[in-house]
């Protein structure tokens, strides 16, 4: 997706200034905040296609400002950040950010990073709606209604129900989840899963601790499974 918009995020100068040289000379648009409120506001002002988000900024933290961001839209956010540990992943993801960069990192990771969160499911690979009692999925609309209620999904969240309703009633592994949903340079991050599944059980399960719809497989990857539904039974008049 060249020409795409990208929002850089980072209280340093200089990251800002090499994200820029790269970004451009890969045809990408570039506007640049140097805290979360100037991010915040420039969303406003001219939303972008991406934003690239540092962790640790003053005031305002990225964490918050993506809990923030995501609070009121779907923009694809890719944290970035010196801290490695599986719980900084997991808190950058909990927040709402679709991936999420270490510093210091190459150019060709941070480009096949940003395809990956930019890639939308192609209008060919269609899906006729999923319809239960409780759950109302438009593939084509991207919406999701749950017992009537519109709610809202980031993008690899819906990418990723889309993908295990398709294979409905199949055991899809970690590996065959990620690299179909975040894309071929992905496979060990199973950290990833394990929140957006999560995410996806508090969004659209009656009991996210005893999900209906997504099962988990023991040592191999997850199910979308259609609940037995009962039939109901009209009322006669007296």
């Amino acid at each position: 997706m060249t020409s795409a918009k990208i929002l850089v995020v980072d209280d340093e100068p200089q990251i800002r200034r090499v994200l820029r040289t790269t970004l451009t000379s890969h045809a990408y648009t570039v506007a640049e905040a140097r805290t979360g409120d100037e991010a915040l506001e420039e969303i406003r002002r001219d939303r972008p296609d991406l934003i690239l988000l540092d962790v640790n900024m003053p005031g305002r933290s990225g964490l918050e400002t993506c809990r923030e961001i995501r609070a009121t839209t779907d923009i694809p956010i890719i944290m970035l950040t010196v801290r490695n540990s599986e719980q900084d992943k997991v808190q950058a993801l909990d927040a709402g950010a679709d991936d999420y960069v270490v510093k210091p990192f190459g150019a060709e990771e941070l480009m096949a990073r940003i395809r990956a969160a930019l890639r939308r499911t192609a209008p060919s690979e269609s899906l006729p709606p999923f319809v239960s009692n409780d759950l109302k999925i438009d593939f084509e609309r991207r919406s999701v209604l749950v017992k009537g209620k519109p709610v809202r999904l980031t993008p690899k969240e819906f990418d990723l129900l889309r993908h295990l309703v398709a294979n409905e009633g199949k055991a899809l592994g970690h590996r065959r989840l990620l690299q179909a949903v975040w894309g071929p340079d992905y496979g060990e991050e199973n950290e990833y899963l394990r929140v957006f599944i999560n995410q996806l059980r508090k969004k659209i399960e009656p009991d996210p601790r005893n999900p209906l719809y997504i099962h988990t497989e023991p040592w191999v990857g997850y199910r979308f499974e259609r609940p037995a539904e009962k039939a109901r039974i009209p009322r006669t008049e007296k």
